[in-house]
Order: C-alpha cells, then structure tokens, then sequence
C-alpha cells in the first residue's frame, strides 16, 4: 500500500507539472495571438454563432478575448498553487532527522547559555523555548515537531546550560590567559636564569684557567730563578741547623714573594 501510495503521488505531481506547464503555454498563445490579431498581423479565430435566432457579429474575436482573459487569469494563480505543491510535497515528505533537531537544539541551547530564558518550571520553560525557536529567522522552515523535541531537550540540559554559561565561560578563559601569561613570563625568566648561570660557569672556567697558567708561569720562574742565584753568588748554604736567632738571607730564592691573587695563592 505504501508503495501504490508514493506511485500515485508521483503521478500526480507529474500531471500537475504538465498542466502548469500547459496553462502557461496556451496563455502566452493566446496572448500573443490576441496581439497579433489586434494589429491586423493575424486573423481572428472565425466562429459561426447566432443568439435568438440572429447570428453574432465578430463572435470569433470575443471568444477568442475572452479565452485570453482567462488563460492569463489563471497564470496569476499558479504562484499560489506552486507554493501549495511544495508545501504538500514537503509534508509528505516529511521525517524528523537527527540533523533539523541538532541544529534547533544548537540554537536555543546557545541562547539558554547566554541566559535568555527565566521560567523556572516545566511547562513554561517549555514554552517561552518554543516561542523563542519559533521567531528564530534560521528554524522557520522546521516542522513544528522537531521545534518542539528541541524545546524539550533543552529544559531537560537547562542544569547543563547553566553549568557552561557564556559568562562562566568568560570567566574560565580569562583566568586560563592570565595563567597563561604567568607561566610565559616564569619560563622567560627561567630562560634569563640559565642564561646568566651559563654565563657565570664560563666567566669562573676561564678564571681557574687563567690562574692555573699564572701559577704554573710563576713555579717555572721559581725553577729558573733557583738555577740563576747560585751563578750570581746571591744564594748561600743555608746550614742544615740554623740558629733560631738567625735572620734569612733576604738574597735567597726561597725569600722571594710575589703578590698574587688569592686563589693562586693556594
């Protein structure tokens, strides 16, 4: 029975397109043959016909007028019956998909998030959703079913909408940035801190090595000042036991003191 049923509803979608399509031809015809006629183009359509027993003069043409009047009478209809096709044909097709009630309930939950709606109870706040899904320019093409289901899951996710407000959200966002921007601005110093440590452990190696060199310039001058004194005379034998009360030899190699830093002191 389905099947019969959308095979006779096809057949007469297609016979109503032809008639459309025959009305406008024959109006435009006629039309044009109306014209023509009137500008002495075309012969007037000739009928042999009599009223009271006495034959009508021109009765061609006023037939011929009057079929004009009416073919493009109709057309003015067609709009009207056009818009009544699609409004049947879309009916008829008609099934609630998970797509038209996704996008309805996208909608007034948006606005439920944005705190639009104010009636606490069940049958109003199914209500004022509706009114709202109704008025919404993007959903007027919706079955009223579908609006309805919409509606529905919305007040059932109002806890949800409440939950995720755009000013909760606002406020969540605000507060990650800020966090954000505080660890960007730890890192860059922590980056500063390895920075100048790097620079220190650089500055304290070169240092170490430069006085390592001063402290090895300085013991090869000891060993060639040692074999350069006893030549000069300026280096005695220092007994193996020397009074106590003896002074040092100010001559000797092992009086000699340089001022060095402290740490090539050591």
């Amino acid at each position: 029975m389905s099947q019969l049923r959308s095979f006779a509803y096809l057949v007469q979608f297609a016979f109503q397109q032809l008639a459309l399509v025959v009305f406008a031809l024959a109006a435009l015809s006629l039309t044009g043959a109306s014209i023509m006629a009137a500008l002495g183009l075309w012969n007037w359509v000739s009928l042999d016909l009599q009223y009271a027993g006495a034959p009508v003069e021109d009765a061609g043409m006023y037939a011929q007028i009057a079929l004009t009047v009416l073919a493009v009478g109709l057309c003015f209809f067609l709009p009207t019956n056009r818009r009544i096709m699609q409004l049947e044909t879309s009916h008829r097709q008609f099934n609630v998909g998970m797509q038209d009630v996704a996008r309805a309930y996208g909608a007034v939950h948006a606005a439920d998030r944005a705190e639009t709606f104010q009636m606490s109870s069940e049958f109003d706040s199914v209500r004022e959703r509706l009114a709202y899904l109704r008025d919404h320019p993007d959903l007027s093409t919706l079955e009223p079913a579908v609006l309805e289901m919409a509606a529905q899951m919305s007040h059932v996710a109002r806890d949800l909408a409440d939950v995720y407000s755009d000013e909760k959200l606002a406020r969540a966002r605000s507060f990650l940035k800020q966090r954000q921007e505080e660890v960007e601005l730890f890192n860059s110093r922590l980056n500063q801190a390895k920075g100048i440590s790097t620079e220190m452990k650089h500055w304290l190696h070169e240092v170490e090595l430069e006085e390592s060199v001063a402290v090895a310039q300085l013991e090869r001058l000891r060993d060639e000042m040692r074999e350069i004194m006893p030549e000069l005379g300026l280096e005695r034998v220092v007994p193996t036991e020397a009074p106590a009360n003896r002074r040092p030899d100010p001559t000797s190699i092992d009086n000699i003191v340089i001022d060095l830093p402290p740490k090539a002191a050591e």
